[in-house]
């Protein structure tokens, strides 16, 4: 299969739109799939943020295909093909998570585990990863599981912090912080919670040629929904509204001072 399901995220799911650049100037071009959207960046080649309903009542097992290819609805020079990750350290990462959008009839839930695997979900990690990469990972399920009193729905928007100065390597400037945005209803009401995973001071220098080096932890912040917005120049809509994570008032330190390193599930505030 080569060309996607035109279906895209629904923001009827839980009434919440897909997050959309505010940045003037910035081009960027909507990418539907099945149970999932990714908003595409043409002059990064990556996606600029990506939106997925996940429906728990309905999730299915799919076994992993593992097909990664090109988007033929984009030219092949605006996408971070395979010669990105040939013969080095770096992972082909996921945006939309495999098994997010793995739900509904059996043959619409393989459709979408495998629309996950076209270049324009991708961007690149690391491929050795640590208990923090892990609990970036995990944050889907944990918000999920622990929506207890909600209709079982959760939407996530997740992509990468796209800065001018992010290094290059290959051609492609590899972004140095990735978000990720959960959201679900609690009594009726819209919550969200926001996350940022930092490898910032673990990169070192990355080199338009040669050896990449190996990249160290990464670090997995909560943070509040407008230090996304600040980093990103992206319009979160109600999203930001719904934040969980209190900000004390007067918010006398910068957005920016707001934020707490996760090192557990525990630490998260506002479920």
């Amino acid at each position: 299969m080569s060309t996607p399901h035109p279906t895209g995220y629904n923001p009827d799911f839980l009434g919440v739109p897909a997050p959309m650049p505010t940045a003037p100037g910035v081009t960027t071009v909507p990418l539907a799939y099945t149970h999932f959207s990714t908003l595409h960046r043409p002059d990064r080649r990556l996606a600029a943020a990506t939106a997925v309903a996940i429906d728990g009542a309905t999730l299915r097992h799919v076994e992993r295909s593992d097909d990664w290819r090109l988007d033929d609805r984009r030219p092949p020079e605006q996408q971070a093909g395979e010669e990105i990750y040939a013969d080095n350290d770096l992972d082909r990462g996921h945006l939309v998570r495999r098994r997010d959008p793995v739900w509904g009839e059996q043959a619409e839930a393989e459709r979408a585990e495998s629309e996950t695997f076209f270049y324009t979900n991708a961007a690149p990690q690391a491929s050795s990863f640590n208990q923090d990469r892990e609990l970036w990972l995990g944050l889907e399920d944990y918000l999920l599981d622990n929506a207890a009193d909600h209709d079982r729905k959760l939407v996530v928007f997740t992509g990468p912090v796209l800065t001018d100065d992010d290094p290059q390597y290959r051609g492609l400037h590899i972004p140095l912080q990735f978000w990720k945005i959960g959201g679900f209803t609690v009594d009726g009401a819209l919550g969200t919670t926001g996350y940022l995973l930092d490898q910032t001071p673990q990169l070192g220098d990355l080199q338009q040629e040669g050896e990449l080096p190996p990249l160290g932890e990464f670090r997995t912040f909560q943070v509040p929904l407008a230090r996304i917005a600040e980093l990103t120049g992206l319009d979160l809509g109600p999203l930001a509204a719904a934040d969980r994570m209190l900000v004390p008032e007067p918010a006398a330190a910068a957005i920016s001072d707001h934020a707490i390193r996760l090192t557990a599930y525990a630490d998260i505030r506002g479920l």
